[in-house]
Parts: C-alpha cells; structure tokens; sequence
C-alpha cells in the first residue's frame, strides 16, 4: 500500500541528492555544513522510524546547530544562468507554467481516483500521495519538453532550497512545538489563567480571548498549527464548548483561520514574510508584514464575529 513511507522515501531521496550536490560544489562558501543539513534531513526522512525519539531529538539540535553556523548557505549549482532563464522565458512564455499545473491537477484527481483502486493507496493519504504522483510527473514532463542536462532537477531545486534556506523546515519545527506544549500541558495553564480574563457566562469574552490567544500564539511561534493544541486544549473545548455549548466545527475552523491572522503579522513565519522580501531583494525586510497587517486585522475581527454569531445557535 502506497502511503506516507512512500513519500518520506521520496523526500529523503531529494534531500539526499541535494547533500552530494553540495559536496561536489567546490565554489560553495559553506560546503561541509549545507551538504550536512540536507545529509541530516535525508536521514530524517529515510530512517526517521528507526532512529527513535532520541535520535531524532539530537538529530534536530544537530540541524539547528548547523542553521546558526550559516547552513545550508548558498553555493553555485551546475545550472542554468538568468540569462538563459530569461531567454526560455522568451521562447516559450506562459506555457512554463503548465507543468506546474499537473500537480494540483493530479493531486486533485487522486484524491477522487484512488479510493477506487483497491488497496493500492492509503485511503487517508489519498492527497499527498497524489500530490508526490503530480511532482514526480511534473518533473518529467518538463524533462521530455525542455531537454535539460540530467542533473537540472537536482541543482534546480537545491538553487532554489538554498534561496529558501533553513527557514523551509521551521513550520515542521513549530508544529512540533505546538505538540510539545500541548504534552507539556501549556494549554492546561492557559486554561487555568483564562477565568481571570474572562467574566464567568460572556460569550463574547471567551470567544475574544479564545481568538486573540490563537493570533498572540501564532505570532510567537509563527505558526497556526503549533497555537492550535494549546489553544483549543485550554480554552476552545472546556470554555466554549463544554462551558457555553459552542460548536467544535465552528469554534475549531474558524479559530484556526484566527490563529493564520497571526502567520500574516509574524517574522517567525519567514517562509511566508521573510523569505520573499529576501528573494525579491526588497530593502526592508519586514515589507511583507507591514504590507498584510491592515488585511490581518480586518481578517481577525471577522473571524472573531463569526464564532460569536454562528457558534452558538
């Protein structure tokens, strides 16, 4: 059965592509060290099972080790140069981004075809392994198109991993925090210091804390996911639901959605707002976020009237 160790293997394979690549790269200012990151995520995702908790634990002080010595860095992959760039651009224009369109199309029909095909794919991964599928066939059909030297996939997405930089992991890194918090029991704490703020039968109290606290946590560690367990655990299930009668599906969904008003107002969120002000060379870094927080604002006092009017019927 097709499922998650399919595509972990995958992921580990890329990963582990992009460590040699490194290593072959002799103009690379941080060589040893990026061809160790990507060495250690490959391992991460190829034996991730068999290494234990323990293992994974060091091997993530590891890869946060080698971020703070500047890894993965930026070397000079075996590509081609923005000027080639620019003239396949030329030649062959929006018909570039079709490739880009088999993946969410093959993910899209693989979410309706799979569960049809017997035993052959995890019927709760359906998704993501149509999501693999379409990347895989992406990639080759842009190799049949465009005739690339057989490395252009590799050295392409390391250019492009090593643009990113250590910042592409850190929403793995924060759901686990997220998850570390909850089993910490951070939301029991939460849930102990609410009452104070909350006066004891306002709907409108609880839901603001409730929604305020999903952005704040958000904000902290720069990702909805991680805020979610302590926030629900601590507030949204005993006061909203078990307390006032709130509907989990809305008080679940929506504060979510409040918690991502959080994402557009956090620089710990550097995959969505510091890293494209880097790739766009913007002279302020921060450009993204002061471009979003009127828009995140509106999007939180929504959201908060939206649980306040429609949790409770």
């Amino acid at each position: 059965m097709i499922g998650l160790p399919v595509l972990y293997a995958l992921a580990g394979l890329v990963f582990g592509s992009w460590a040699v690549a490194t290593l072959l790269d002799r103009q690379h200012g941080k060589r040893l060290a990026g061809a160790a990151f990507w060495a250690l995520l490959a391992a991460e995702f190829l034996a991730g099972d068999a290494l234990g908790n323990m293992g994974n634990g060091l091997l993530l002080l590891a890869l946060v080790a080698l971020a703070l010595l500047g890894a993965p860095g930026k070397g000079q992959p075996a590509t081609s140069s923005a000027s080639d760039r620019s003239a396949s651009t030329a030649a062959h224009g929006n018909r570039l981004f079709l490739p880009a369109l088999i993946m969410p199309a093959v993910a899209l029909g693989g979410t309706f075809l799979f569960p049809h095909l017997g035993q052959l794919v995890d019927p709760k991964q359906v998704t993501l392994v149509g999501l693999g599928l379409g990347a895989l066939i992406a990639v080759a059909v842009l190799m049949l198109w465009l005739r690339p030297p057989p490395s252009a996939a590799v050295q392409e997405g390391r250019r492009l991993a090593e643009g990113v930089g250590w910042a592409m992991i850190l929403p793995q890194m924060l759901a686990s925090l997220g998850a570390l918090f909850a089993v910490a029991g951070v939301g029991n704490i939460v849930g102990a210091l609410a009452p104070l703020a909350i006066p004891e039968g306002s709907r409108l109290a609880a839901v603001l804390v409730f929604t305020g606290g999903m952005a704040i946590f958000t904000i902290m560690m720069g990702n909805a996911f991680a805020a979610f367990p302590v926030m629900m655990g601590g507030i949204g299930l005993p006061v909203l639901v078990l307390g006032l009668g709130g509907n989990p599906v809305v008080v679940g969904a929506v504060g979510m959605l409040a918690g991502f008003c959080g994402t557009l107002l956090s620089p710990m969120a550097a995959n969505f707002n510091i890293v494209p002000a880097a790739l766009l060379n913007l002279p302020d870094r921060y450009a993204v976020i002061r471009a979003q927080w009127p828009t995140a604002v509106l999007l939180w006092l929504f959201n908060t009237a939206m649980i306040w009017g429609f949790a409770f019927r």
